[in-house]
Formats: structure tokens, C-alpha cells, sequence
């Protein structure tokens, strides 16, 4: 069965709702029932991460081939990888509200981080956006999200762990979750939603790349040959214009 992903996706977030909001959690001071976004908010990094690996893997994949399909993949997973963050930043502040009292900690320097992650990759966007040339626009992305990416784990993954002002647990010298409450039945849960939220992910960004083929190809945009028939255009048209000169000068 080809979509048998898209059933498990279904199944997997079907079960997250569920025992998200009804399933029984540990008795913790201070998170108390607000815990249970931990459904929710985490497993939106893991997607995003996940999407910008692979849209950097397709970014190095057009280096190397020049194939705009995979300009047109790196693309649309960066897109939706830039959703999930997105979404994982709103889940945060309300987490943050619950267990800080605030929407917003602005010594929180995984808040930080997370943020400006988000605006790294926002530059590629605008980026994308700033050049009419097709090849230009995916190679230069390309490279970009090269960069973005490694910014990306450093600013959310690297620097956080050996700041010593984080509160989020696991970095800053806090216990992390599987260390000390993140117990069976938080597993249980956990797991599959984060499993859940990735292929959701993946599926979102596969329908992307489907519309852009469509768009493509209604509007006569080869993929294959779209970037290699303009220079064989011109490369035609300077021999026809160094054809003329020499028949000039030998006519002169």
C-alpha cells in the first residue's frame, strides 16, 4: 500500500489529541497539567528540524546535479519546516504563560534563539523572492540554505546548552525530561506524537511540491530542461551572431 504513511499519520495524531488532553500524566509541581503540551510544542521542533535537514540534503543534491526538482523540494520542506517552527514558538508562549507567567521570557535564551532560527530562515525566503533569473535564485538559495541550516542547530540546539540562563529543561544545566519525570506513560504519548507531527510534516510539504509541479507544468515549465534550455537558446544565438560578424569581415 504506497500511502500507508498517511494512515499511520492519521492514526498516530488521532492518538496524540486523545491522550494528549485525556490520557493521565505525573503529578509535577509547577508544569501541573500544562505538561500535556508537551505533545504538542516539542514535537514541532523535531518536525521542523527534521524538514530543514532534508530541504538542506535537496539543496546540496541541486549543487551537485543542477536538477530544479530539487530546488523546488528544498523549497517547499523549508516552507513547511518554517510552519512547524512557527507553530512551535505560539505552543511555546503558551507553555511559557502557564509555568513562567509570561508570554515571552526575554532572558530565555532558547526563546531567543528559536526566533532568530526564524528569521534566518526567512532571509531565504526573501531571498528566493528577490531574483526574476530561476538558476540564480536556486543556486544562490542553495548555498543559503547551507548556511541557514548550521545557524539553525547552533542557534537552537548548540548555544542554549552552554548558556547557563535557560530554563528550558535539559539546557542550562537543568535535568532534562528523560532524566527525571518523563516517565511511561509521558512515553507513551510522546513518541508517537512526535512521529505523528513529522509525517504530518512531510505530507503537507509533499502536497506543495505536487502544486508546484502542476503549476509548472500548466504553464509549459519543463523540470528537466528549464534551466538548460535557455543557455542552449543562447548558446545558438551567439553562433548565428559570431556567424554574421565573419561573413561580414570576409565580405569586407
Amino acid at each position: 500500500m504506497k500511502n500507508w504513511w498517511k494512515y499511520l499519520c492519521i492514526l498516530l495524531l488521532f492518538y496524540t489529541v486523545i491522550m494528549g488532553f485525556k490520557g493521565s500524566i505525573p503529578e509535577l509541581n509547577i508544569l501541573e497539567e500544562s505538561i500535556r503540551n508537551l505533545y504538542f510544542h516539542v514535537p514541532m521542533w523535531f518536525a521542523m528540524m527534521t524538514l530543514m535537514l532534508v530541504s538542506v540534503v535537496y539543496s546540496i543534491r541541486y549543487l551537485s546535479k543542477q536538477k530544479i526538482e530539487d530546488d523546488i523540494k528544498a523549497a517547499a520542506f523549508a516552507k513547511v519546516g518554517f510552519l512547524f517552527g512557527f507553530l512551535g514558538i505560539l505552543t511555546g508562549a503558551v507553555w511559557a504563560r502557564a509555568t513562567w507567567g509570561a508570554w515571552w521570557v526575554f532572558q530565555e535564551v532558547k526563546l531567543n534563539g528559536a526566533a532568530a532560527a526564524l528569521l534566518v530562515y526567512a532571509a531565504y525566503f526573501i531571498l528566493r523572492g528577490s531574483f526574476d533569473d530561476e538558476e540564480k535564485k536556486a543556486r544562490f538559495s542553495a548555498v543559503y540554505s547551507i548556511f541557514a541550516f548550521v545557524m539553525f542547530m547552533v542557534l537552537i540546539n548548540v548555544i542554549p546548552r552552554i548558556s547557563n540562563s535557560s530554563l528550558h529543561p535539559g539546557n542550562g544545566g537543568n535535568p532534562g525530561f528523560n532524566s527525571y519525570d518523563l516517565d511511561s506513560n509521558l512515553r507513551l504519548v510522546f513518541y508517537p506524537a512526535v512521529l505523528g507531527w513529522i509525517l504530518l510534516s512531510v505530507w503537507i510539504a509533499t502536497l506543495l511540491i505536487r502544486v508546484e509541479k502542476i503549476f509548472r507544468k500548466k504553464h509549459g515549465l519543463d523540470l528537466e530542461e528549464s534551466l538548460i534550455s535557455p543557455v542552449i537558446n543562447s548558446s545558438k544565438n551567439n553562433k548565428v551572431e559570431n556567424t554574421d560578424y565573419i561573413d561580414f569581415e570576409e565580405i569586407k
